[in-house]
Parts: C-alpha cells; sequence; structure tokens
C-alpha cells in the first residue's frame, strides 16, 4: 500500500511534514520530510506535491513549520514571524487559490486568540492545519457522492491532469467522483490524457485509477478531439485550481482546449473542486493570475533534451475555461448547474454569508 499524499509527524514544537513525492512515481514510491519552511515551499515549486487542495494542506501545516522557530519568542514577534511565513507560502505557487484560502484560515485563528501566548497559538494553529486535511478527507467524499449520479449511464469518461487522492487529502476531487460512479456498478472506461509537459495524467492518473481497479486507457493530449469524434468519450471531467465567483475555471493548461472540443462534440463537461477552490473576490477568470514555469519542461522533458538550443518558449502552467463551456460544477455542497454566479451562490449558501 502507498503513503498518505501529506501527513504529520510530531506535535506543534519539533513535528514535521511527510509528503509522498510525485515527482518520482509512477516507478518510485518515495516520502519526501519536509522540517523547515524552506522544505516546504521547494515541495510545492518543484510539485512534490500539487493539486490545489493538498497544496493548500502543505501550506497550512508549513505555517507550523515556519513558526517552530519564534514559538519561544513573545507574542508580537510570533505574529511578525506569522506574516513573513504567510507571505514566503504564498508566493510559492500563484494560481491555486487554496494555497492563500489555508493561510488565511491559520492567520485568522491566531487574531482570534490575542490573549494566549505564542505557545499555545502555535498549538492552536497544527489543531486547525489538522483540521484542514480532515475537512479536505470528508469534502473528497461528498464530491464523489454528489457527482457519481452525473455518470450514471456513461461509460466512456475523460479526465485530464490527476484530480485525485494525489492531488488532496482524500480521494480526490474529479477522480472521487470517478471512483463513486464505479463503486455504484458504473462500468468505466476512463480515457487518460498524458497532461503535457509533465505528464501528470500518464504518471499519476493512469497509476491511481489502475491500483482502483477502474479500467483506463491513456491517450496523447492530441487524442481527445479524434476520441470525441470516434464516440469514445461520453463526459469530460476534471478538477480546478481557482474557480472565479461567474464559474469560470483555471485548471491545468490543456483544460480550454478539452471545453472547446466537447462542446463541438456534445459532450458534457464537468468540473470538480471543493468550496475553498471558489474565489469569490473575483469577478471573471480574466483576473486570474496564470502561473508560467521554466521552459525547460518543455525543451527538456524529464532530463532529455527535445528542442534545439536556444528556442524560444512559453510554459504557461494554467488556462481559464468560460463558465459558458462548463455543463455542470460538482462540490461538497451539491452540484451547480446551469454554471451562473446565482446558482453557486445558491447551492454554496452564500447569500446568508459564506458557509
Amino acid at each position: 500500500m502507498a503513503p498518505p499524499t501529506l501527513a504529520w509527524t510530531g506535535d506543534a514544537a519539533t513535528g514535521h511534514l511527510v509528503l509522498l513525492d510525485q515527482t518520482r512515481l509512477p516507478l518510485d514510491v518515495t516520502q519526501c520530510v519536509c522540517r523547515q519552511l524552506e522544505d516546504v515551499v521547494e515541495a510545492i515549486q518543484s510539485l512534490r506535491v500539487r493539486g490545489a487542495p493538498a497544496i493548500g494542506v502543505a501550506a497550512a501545516y508549513g505555517v507550523v513549520i515556519g513558526l517552530q522557530t519564534a514559538r519561544d519568542a513573545s507574542r508580537r514577534e510570533f505574529d511578525e514571524r506569522l506574516e513573513e511565513v504567510r507571505s514566503i507560502l504564498a508566493a510559492s505557487r500563484p494560481t491555486a487559490v487554496n494555497l492563500v484560502w489555508a493561510l488565511t484560515r491559520l492567520a485568522q485563528t491566531a487574531r482570534d486568540h490575542p490573549e494566549l501566548p505564542a505557545p499555545d497559538v502555535h498549538d492552536r494553529l497544527l489543531l486547525e492545519a489538522a483540521a484542514i486535511m480532515d475537512e479536505d478527507r470528508q469534502t473528497c467524499e461528498d464530491i464523489g457522492r454528489h457527482g457519481a449520479a452525473l455518470l450514471a449511464n456513461r461509460t466512456g469518461v475523460l479526465t485530464h491532469c490527476n484530480a485525485g487522492g494525489l492531488a488532496t487529502a482524500g480521494s480526490g476531487t474529479a477522480l472521487a467522483v470517478l471512483f463513486a460512479a464505479a463503486d455504484l456498478g458504473a462500468e468505466l472506461r476512463v480515457y487518460v490524457d498524458e497532461t503535457r509537459p509533465l505528464l501528470q495524467g500518464a504518471r499519476l492518473t493512469t497509476w491511481e485509477l489502475t491500483r482502483y481497479g477502474i479500467p483506463n486507457t491513456l491517450i496523447c493530449d492530441s487524442m481527445a478531439a479524434w476520441a470525441m469524434q470516434q464516440g469514445r468519450v461520453e463526459a469530460v471531467i476534471t478538477g480546478a485550481d481557482r474557480i472565479a465567483a461567474n464559474g469560470d475555471v483555471a485548471n491545468k493548461i490543456g483544460t480550454y482546449s478539452l471545453a472547446v472540443l466537447a462542446r463541438e462534440h456534445d459532450v458534457p463537461f464537468f468540473v470538480a473542486a471543493p468550496q475553498s477552490t471558489f474565489d469569490l473576490s473575483i469577478e471573471s477568470g480574466d483576473e486570474i493570475p496564470i502561473e508560467e514555469r521554466d521552459g525547460a519542461e518543455i525543451t527538456h522533458g524529464f532530463g532529455r533534451q527535445t528542442a534545439p538550443d536556444g528556442v524560444d518558449t512559453w510554459n504557461p502552467a494554467f488556462d481559464v475555461t468560460p463558465a459558458r463551456l462548463i455543463t455542470a460544477l460538482v462540490t461538497e455542497h451539491g452540484v451547480i448547474q446551469p454554471v451562473s454566479t446565482a446558482r453557486i451562490a445558491q447551492v454554496l449558501c452564500l447569500d446568508g454569508g459564506r458557509r
């Protein structure tokens, strides 16, 4: 059995975060240990831990680690260090909103207890990080339960990148829907985009689906249109890294093109994500920052040069799919369909304030 995506060992004062190193999968199941703030930042930036919910959990524990050196300081010095740690972690990856959401939640926990000395606040922050992880596990189950009905009477399903247990603390978002549907008896055949340039679909999603016993077929990203035209794909489901108030979705690069293809071929396009992935401070996807990564990921993929020296590159890690191309959003609170600002507010119970 593979180790969990994330695990905490020890107390707030001396504990550490243990991650399943996703850069080594699928051939090498290896853990990496984060004992310092720099270790957590490196793990997030290098994609040892990835997926919006998992990044949020890792960042929460990163705050605890980053404050270990200030545990015995004055409360003022502790709070100053907290803000410094938050800033460092927030800059590690800009697109996934769960990162900032988790950091904000821990900062609020500290603000809620101004009377406590630093060690007591530090202990509470560890409890809050653990709560975020536990809640994410339950959220994954709820997303799967709500989304399974969308795949009823569908066999061929296409997914992109990795939105499974490796991207969360639980069973995933998009893959949680597939797992739940399979548990209910759906006879699925999942088509998995390889997901260039880092092959998260090939390396991670096929690994998870195979371990779960769901038949899957790996295809190149450029084969998706033909698979739809040939009638192999009856639905598309992906995860998300940030969802704007109007339902525009930022996800792994290549998601937008799949949504366009799905519309052309009259294939429903679903997105599964927790409420923490919604960024209601922005009206549309035009405001979502898009991370751009090193061009060497394209020219020297996995250490092998595949392009001439000095070639120009452009390597956005994400794109934005307009809400008009999305059939439904699946959340832990239910299915959002049609995808609109009003329907999002209704399902997430935002009329009376955020849950």
